[in-house]
């Protein structure tokens, strides 16, 4: 049996869907400050299309820095989301919804420090140590917010990903 290389019709459609699928929930909760599904659609795309993701992520980072401008905040997500994606990919093995919930929420709590990196390339220590004290309020929020949103959602969304990853309905 020949294997086949390249990717397929089928996987484009599945991308593209992941790619809007991230967008449409990042706006739908775009009113709520630090209150986002993109890092649980991340972990669980990575989880379950494994290097699918690598498609996914610069389409999506590209298509926000189109829709929204190509801003500081936008040098960020060109390293934020991968390195999402790169931590699971060690952890992808690890079934437990509570690993997954705190390691959501432990990235909504580092989320302003990862931000404040190019603040110390721009205006020193001090800039990027003001700049993240600054937001973790939001941080706080992002990090209660990300764990709650992935103990909850986490299990039905995998389980309907398996589905479409398998090529069947989800039940």
């Amino acid at each position: 049996m020949r294997k086949e290389h390249g990717i397929k019709a089928r996987d484009i459609a599945v991308v593209g869907v992941m790619i809007a699928t991230m967008e449409a929930a990042k706006l739908a909760l775009s009113f709520v400050p630090n209150v986002e599904l993109v890092t649980l659609l991340i972990i669980l795309y990575t989880i379950v299309f494994e290097k699918r993701i690598c498609f996914v992520l610069p389409a999506f980072i590209l298509l926000e820095g189109c829709l929204y401008g190509f801003g500081l905040w936008w040098v960020m997500y060109l390293y934020i989301w991968p390195l999402l994606a790169g931590l699971t990919w060690l952890f992808r093995r690890i079934e437990s919804v509570w690993f997954w919930s705190i390691f959501s929420g432990a990235y909504g709590l580092c989320f302003g420090l990862l931000c404040s990196i190019p603040y110390l390339f721009i205006g020193g220590v001090k800039a990027a140590f003001t700049w993240w004290v600054a937001g973790i309020p939001y941080d706080l929020i992002h990090c209660a917010s990300n764990a709650l949103l992935c103990a909850v959602l986490f299990v039905p969304l995998k389980n309907v990903l398996l589905a479409v990853h398998r090529g069947r309905r989800a039940s």
